[in-house]
């Protein structure tokens, strides 16, 4: 391939890198394993070139999402091994992020990330490409070389695991924020009774450390009180390391969220998940594992 013609190729993958890497993350979850995808979908790309190819941006979305498809398994066969509950990398902007087009792309909430995982590959894709990314039944077709009568099936089993576990709505952000920082102070200080006020009786508490860091459990905690109990628990175990972390507020996956710096390093991502109401807090995702936190970066206020 003539030097033209590759910076020809690279120019048309650059236009189209941030809906890819979009497509990629909500059907992977893993920052890392996107990069990569994207890196194999780079190189089918290049060796193949423009010639020929009437319509780039279709060319570009089946290979990527061909090869997302293909790195699912490896990634089943890791989490099988992977010590206590799994959650998506957190993806964590600032105001220094504009630019990254990792942070600019379609937000699917972490919250949803995780009822994600519990598609098939194909369900997933399916549901990513329609429901986030606004794709046609017939396109969809066309990219997973399956029938349309088979993408519409898929949809619909997709769409009703989905909204059976995570029905349709949306907290106001300005709900979102006031109940995150409710729940933040009320974790780090230990408040029993304010957090008795402010979790949702059957809230759910993931922790990945990753065998890492704590805390972490081995299976997410279900209910109130055990929810209580391990969050000051730790609290009272810790009390005095929580007054050396920074405590920032950022967009994780869109929504309003809090990290916790240990000096410069990231030390946990803590996303809250609302009722319907907006009152209390339904889910509570706590990313501490190192691995995970790897873009995760400090602004300096």
């Amino acid at each position: 391939m003539s030097e033209s013609s590759v910076d020809d190729a690279t120019d048309v993958f650059m236009d189209h890198r941030e809906l890819l890497f979009g497509l990629v993350y909500n059907m992977l979850g893993s920052v890392a394993d996107t990069e990569d995808v994207l890196q194999e979908t780079w190189l089918s790309w290049s060796g193949r070139g423009t010639d020929g190819v009437t319509n780039p941006r279709a060319y570009l979305v089946r290979i990527a999402v061909n090869h997302a498809l293909q790195r699912r398994s490896s990634l089943a066969r890791r989490r099988e091994t992977y010590v206590g509950p799994w959650l998506p990398e957190p993806l964590v902007a600032d105001d220094a992020d504009a630019g990254d087009p990792a942070l600019r792309t379609e937000s699917v909430s972490l919250a949803m990330l995780v009822v994600l995982e519990s598609l098939t590959p194909l369900e997933r894709a399916v549901f990513v490409l329609n429901e986030v990314f606004g794709y046609a039944h017939t396109e969809i077709a066309d990219i997973i070389d399956r029938s349309p009568a088979a993408v519409r099936q898929l949809a619909h089993r997709a769409r009703d695991h989905v909204h059976a576990r995570r029905p349709r709505y949306q907290a106001h952000p300005r709900v979102r924020r006031e109940a995150t920082e409710r729940f933040v102070q009320a974790a780090l200080g230990g408040d029993i009774a304010e957090l008795m006020e402010i979790l949702a009786p059957d809230v759910t508490v993931w922790t990945d450390g990753g065998g890492n860091r704590k805390p972490a459990g081995l299976r997410p905690v279900h209910g109130r009180d055990k929810a209580v109990r391990l969050i000051t628990g730790y609290s009272n175990r810790d009390g005095a390391r929580h007054h050396e972390l920074d405590l920032r507020y950022r967009r994780v996956n869109g929504d309003d969220a809090a990290v916790l710096f240990d000096g410069d390093s990231p030390y946990a991502v803590m996303v809250m998940d609302l009722t319907p109401e907006g009152d209390q807090v339904s889910g509570i995702y706590i990313v501490t594992n190192p691995e995970k936190l790897t873009h995760v970066h400090k602004e300096e206020e």
